[in-house]
């Protein structure tokens, strides 16, 4: 397994070429972690762009099309790692779910304990023998860091709110083992013994989203990796996801992402090339 974990801070130095020379939309296997403290880059993940507001995290997965233009006040830090290098990490769990893993930073925060731990990672990593447990451990650190801050932000898991977060998860776990099956709102409700409507509360809550939008972003993200990763066609990856008929998979694809299942392939295929 390559363990290699690598930070790389956002200087003037590393970002000018950047900017004068924006990188078309790319794929890599690693897993990439921005931590945006100052400016406005433009950002985009499988097509779709946004201009950033600091300071903010922006979690790529690995696999995912993105590219990043950042503008002349863009600072922070950059953190590539492997995959299975910290399995646990929430950010790769929620990228399943949501279309994009952005979470806002409070003003100030990036200034005191995080930058210390990104230091600490820069002089272990650059170091003559870069001890890997250690990269890891001080990884793992600044990851745990700053899922603590994104959850406090989007789910608070404190006091009477800790019985919404344990459904939330739940919620997650079992769409994880279930997506494949053409179920709605009413059957994931029903497992966890509440109404589709205190369900769709909880994940408004937690996700800005309606349940049953969650569930179709699990299926879609499905659907983006099969038309990357296999030979199988739009129809067979459809009906593979619980859509009966290959049109309204197209439609519903598009609809979330702008781009038809076969354009998605193409352009990314045309990328790769």
């Amino acid at each position: 397994m390559d363990v290699s974990i690598s930070i790389t801070p956002l200087t003037c130095e590393f970002l000018e070429p950047l900017a004068l020379n924006p990188s078309e939309p790319h794929r890599h296997n690693h897993e990439e972690l921005w931590i945006i403290t100052h400016g406005q880059p433009e950002h985009s993940i499988d097509f779709v762009s946004e201009k950033l507001q600091s300071p903010v995290i922006v979690y790529v997965a690995r696999g995912k099309v993105h590219s990043f233009v950042p503008d002349e006040d863009t600072r922070g830090w950059l953190i590539r790692y492997p995959e299975d290098v910290i399995p646990q990490s929430r950010f790769g769990f929620y990228s399943a779910f949501l279309d994009k893993v952005e979470f806002p930073l409070q003003e100030g925060y990036c200034s005191t304990t995080l930058h210390a731990l990104c230091e600490i990672l820069l002089n272990e990593s650059t170091g003559t023998h870069p001890d890997i447990n250690v990269l890891r451990h001080l990884l793992g650190a600044i990851l745990s860091k700053l899922e603590g801050e994104a959850r406090n932000d989007y789910l608070s898991v404190k006091n009477d709110h800790a019985p919404k977060a344990a459904a939330f998860n739940s919620f997650l776990q079992i769409l994880e083992q279930n997506f494949l099956r053409p179920e709605g709102v009413e059957f994931y409700a029903d497992k966890l013994n509440m109404s589709a409507r205190n369900l769709n509360h909880i994940t408004q809550a937690a996700f800005g989203k309606s349940a049953g939008e969650i569930i179709e972003t699990r299926k879609l993200t499905e659907a983006r990796r099969l038309l990357l990763t296999s030979a199988k066609s739009v129809s067979e990856i459809g009906f593979e996801l619980g859509y009966a008929e290959k049109s309204y998979f197209s439609r519903v694809f598009r609809k979330k992402t702008g781009i038809t299942p076969t354009a998605f392939r193409e352009q990314s295929f045309a990328l790769i090339s």
